[in-house]
């Protein structure tokens, strides 16, 4: 069993930043390909980024690329998201999540078994 928690989140101005941070629990931390969703009420959750087990590779929503990084410190067991330029259209509550089965980073939240409980962004105008 993995526990993720989200924090970070919080209000900010259009072009500001944000840095949302992930712990997990468990001692396999860096066997797990990591991702980060959004979900806005009414709509699907969105993939936003995901990463590879040893953090060399990164893969990005095209709505944030140039704008998000993601990255891990597996010493820690913690993933972020670093949020700059922020638009009011990526306001969301923005979850976490492990994918133990998986070798490489996947975009599909199918594909992920383990979830945090979600960390709100609002982005205001």
């Amino acid at each position: 069993q993995v526990q993720l928690v989200e924090s970070g989140g919080g209000l900010v101005q259009a072009g500001g930043s944000v840095r949302l941070s992930c712990a997990a629990s468990g001692r396999t931390f860096s066997s797990y390909v990591m991702g980060w969703f959004r979900q806005v009420p009414g709509k699907e959750r969105e993939f936003v980024a995901t990463i590879n087990r040893g953090g060399s590779s990164t893969y990005y929503a095209d709505s944030v690329k140039g704008r998000f990084t993601i990255s891990r410190d597996n010493a820690k067991n913690t993933v972020y998201l670093q949020m700059n330029s922020l638009k009011p259209e990526d306001t969301a509550v923005y979850y976490c999540a492990a994918a133990p089965r998986l070798s490489a980073s996947s975009r599909y939240f199918s594909e992920y078994d383990y979830w945090g409980q979600g960390t709100q962004v609002t982005v205001s105008s």
